[in-house]
Formats: C-alpha cells, structure tokens, sequence
C-alpha cells in the first residue's frame, strides 16, 4: 500500500461520522465502487440513508471489506485490509447500485425526478470522461456544474466512465457521482454517440 495512500483518513472520525448519519434509518452496509486517478477500491459503507448524502457530508466515512486495484473495468482487485476508512475528497467517481438508496416507493422515485430537467452530458473530470443523464432544476443550464455549491458530488444516471479508450465503469452500476471538485468541464451531448452537440445561431 503506498505511503500517504488517502492521506486524510481517520478511523476516530469515520466511526464519529457514521454515528452522525441518521437521515434515514440504521446504518447499513453498502457496496460501493470508488476510482481515484490511480485506483479502483471496492467495499461497503456504513451509511444511513443515500450514499449521495453521505458522500456530501464531506467527512471520512467507515469502510469494509475492501479490495483495490487498477482503475480499469474488469482488472483484478486484491484485498486492503488495512483501509478502515475513506475522505470524499479524495474519490473522483464513487458508482453504486440501486443499493446505494434507503428503501422508496415508486412514488418516492417519481417525486425525486418530478420537477427536474433531464439533460445528456459530457463531464470531464481528469483523466476521466463521463457521459450520461443529469436532473437539473428548471432554469439551471449543465455548466452551471462547475459553479460552487454545497453539493460535492452530483449524480450521473446511465452513465459511462472512461479513461482514454477504456471504460471504468462497469455494468450494474447505475448510478455515477462525480466529485464537482474535480470537474473541469461539462458539455451537451448526443445520448447515442457521446459527441457534443453544436449549437446553431440564435
């Protein structure tokens, strides 16, 4: 494990931080896929309510069961026991299955959706790309993305991570949040071919 490795973490305020997280329910242990520029680390995290929430909290959160390895789709992972706990700001991209939300109805999920604007883009959060859906309220343009906000991660549905020509993200994963800290661009694009969509004059 390379020295300094996610620097940040510390057990003391992992376990502080998933006793403060009570927005809905007990915690749970949820599974999870987190890319650094250098690493894939796959685990759960103990976490009550949204993993989106969590991760905006912006404090180090207790992981498990973790294993790590090259960023790339498909590469083998070895196990990482020593890693007790992670700091949101050194993820780039965190994916998560349907698993990484407390229980809804599907009321609940139209709600969540009910009054945002779906828009196809492309984020770019080097060396990563990142193409898919994002909700937006009405009036909120995507490269208001790379404004400041309370929010460190933004969630991507249908998406795709790449780094150059190979994917990292992987199937099953529903959902990608990409760290806004890291965001350096962010385009409209074509759902069908990922390219960038050309506005015309007026």
């Amino acid at each position: 494990m390379p020295f300094g490795f996610l620097r940040r973490k510390s057990s003391a305020a992992a376990a502080d931080t998933s006793a403060d997280l009570s927005h809905r329910g007990a915690p749970r242990g949820v599974a999870f896929t987190a890319i650094t520029e250098d690493w894939r680390l796959r685990g759960r995290m103990q976490i009550s309510g949204r993993l989106s929430d969590a991760l905006n909290k912006r404090e180090a959160i207790a992981i498990a069961d973790v294993f790590w390895g090259s960023p790339e789709a498909g590469a083998s992972l070895e196990p990482a026991p020593g890693l007790k706990s992670v700091d949101p700001y050194d993820l780039i991209l965190v994916t998560a299955g349907e698993d990484s939300l407390p229980p809804l109805s599907d009321s609940e999920r139209s709600a969540l959706r009910l009054h945002k604007v779906p828009y196809t883009v492309a984020l770019e959060v080097p060396p990563f790309r990142v193409v898919g859906t994002v909700y937006l309220h009405p009036g909120s343009e995507p490269d208001r993305l790379l404004d400041r906000s309370t929010e460190m991660f933004v969630p991507v549905v249908d998406a795709v991570a790449r780094l150059e020509d190979r994917q990292v993200s992987e199937a099953g994963e529903d959902v990608i949040l990409v760290n806004r800290f890291y965001l350096r661009g962010v385009g409209q694009v074509d759902q069908s071919t990922g390219e960038r969509i050309e506005r015309l004059p007026g």
